[in-house]
């Protein structure tokens, strides 16, 4: 794969690239506490399919620029760095996907700038406006969800999830998956990303950017869940330990095009468990 830099929307993006130059572009989005690493197997089989692949470390993560302050890292800021790299790569209508963090990107992408979407791949993330419902209104999810409760102290998180090398945020990633889900070398090159300067706090920011969202929508005017108008697939994971496959259905049926495939024996880790399965999913929908 071939390294850059690129400028959107006033900051640098690490980016990875793969493929042919003029093949299809399609744009991977990783999450948290991941990183491009995150899609190493899907590329051979999107570039084997004649996709170019697009990946970038996103905003805070790994080699991409780490602004300071909450308020950088609100969703709607962090979709607008996608749409920046839509326009340095000279692509019109995206072929885009996501999963975690991105995902949450991703369907904020088809939402505030749906013009700008050809198709919309999510792995294991829900509507955010169905996230914010059940988190509001079902108590197994707020249980699920304890960790971003966690996340809002800031120092001590810091301090507690980086120390001894990070040990404490290996476990939470290797213990959310199953036990091949990641082994030794995964967690070496994670472990790189997350000792970068300032990219714990970033990464954390994001967490803490989306509870001042969720609580301007939990105290501010009820407002109608935001219908997506892009063509949606939605992967799913069912053995999901932070977001119930309950988000999934209600979710799709907010797309005016959505079809919603359940990974029966996989975990959040999707892309991960079920990689030659997702990676058929992803090939048939961006063609």
């Amino acid at each position: 794969m071939q390294s850059q830099f690129i400028a959107t929307n006033n900051i640098n993006l690490h980016v990875m690239t793969d493929g042919p130059e003029n093949g299809t572009a399609v744009i991977l989005l990783h999450g948290f506490p991941e990183f491009n690493y995150g899609w190493r197997k899907q590329v051979p089989a999107l570039v084997a399919a004649g996709f170019r692949v697009i990946i970038p470390d996103q905003r805070g993560y790994n080699l991409s620029d780490k602004p300071k302050g909450i308020s950088a890292y609100d969703v709607d800021i962090l979709a607008k760095d996608i749409v920046g790299l839509f326009d340095h790569f000279g692509i019109q209508k995206a072929k885009l996907a996501g999963h975690d963090w991105g995902a949450a990107v991703a369907w904020t992408v088809a939402i505030n700038h749906p013009e700008r979407l050809e198709k919309l791949a999510i792995l294991n993330v829900p509507h955010p406006d169905v996230m914010t419902d059940f988190v509001l209104h079902n108590s197994a999810q707020r249980k699920k969800s304890w960790y971003v409760y966690f996340f809002q102290i800031p120092w001590l998180v810091e301090w507690m999830l980086s120390k001894n090398n990070f040990e404490n945020l290996a476990r939470m990633l290797t213990r959310s998956g199953r036990k091949s889900t990641f082994n030794e070398a995964d967690v070496l090159e994670y472990k790189k990303a997350w000792s970068q300067r300032g990219a714990l706090t970033a990464m954390l920011n994001w967490y803490r950017a989306a509870m001042r969202r969720g609580l301007r929508s939990a105290f501010g005017k009820k407002t109608a869940a935001r219908r997506v108008h892009v063509p949606t697939v939605m992967l799913w994971g069912k053995h999901d330990i932070a977001l119930s496959a309950e988000m999934a259905q209600p979710s799709i049926g907010l797309c005016d095009e959505g079809e919603l495939t359940f990974f029966d024996r996989s975990t959040h880790w999707v892309q991960h468990d079920a990689a030659e399965e997702v990676n058929q999913k992803l090939i048939e929908f961006m063609r």
